[in-house]
């Protein structure tokens, strides 16, 4: 589904990845950890395509999705635009029921006329996975998703992701939080300097 192979990214004279090579299943969820600046977020960026690696090869059989750990959100739109942007300008023409479906799956239909600056970190968290979700994809890619979230939202947060990937969904999942991963993950993978340990 997903293969890595010998990625390197330099960033001037540092080097962020140094010689990564993963192989991640279809619909399983392999957990990133390490300590923050170990190359976790490089390394979903790399996957994404956001990040142009040095050395190496990524392969990803199928669309990605990307989770960011700060939202991205656009605060000049609503909800529902946030969500219909991306699949609007690729054309698609069924975007506005897929996204009413999916603010009423994750529970924030009455929030898809709000502005991001009145909503919660947990619903926003929902609102940035609902975006990711809009463009179908075969792999997400979570980076930091409980990052600044309280403890009942981390719980809703595993149930979401659970509930993605039982419908065949493959994620890999940035997190320093090891607890989290342990209580999603298939496998955990350390990353510390750059290096799988």
């Amino acid at each position: 589904m997903l293969r890595i192979h010998e990625l390197s990214i330099r960033f001037g004279s540092t080097l962020v990845l140094d010689g990564v090579s993963l192989a991640v299943e279809k619909a399983s969820i392999v957990g990133l950890a390490g300590a923050s600046g170990g190359g976790k977020s490089t390394l979903l960026r790399c996957i994404q395509g956001l990040e142009v690696p040095t050395l190496g090869t990524v392969h990803s059989e199928g669309n990605v999705g990307f989770m960011f750990q700060d939202f991205q959100l656009f605060p000049h739109m609503t909800v529902l635009q946030n969500l219909i942007y991306a699949p609007k300008l690729k054309g698609s023409t069924s975007y506005l029921e897929k996204a009413q479906l999916l603010l009423s799956t994750l529970g924030i239909e009455d929030k898809s006329n709000a502005f991001p600056q009145t909503l919660s970190g947990g619903q926003k968290q929902r609102v940035a996975l609902a975006r990711a979700l809009m463009m179908n994809p075969e792999i997400l890619l979570c980076d930091e998703p409980t990052s600044g979230l309280d403890a009942s939202s981390i719980f809703e947060v595993v149930s979401l992701l659970k509930s993605i990937n039982d419908e065949g969904v493959t994620m890999l999942i940035a997190s320093h939080d090891r607890y989290f991963l342990k209580t999603i993950s298939n496998r955990i993978v350390d990353l510390n300097k750059g290096k799988i340990v």
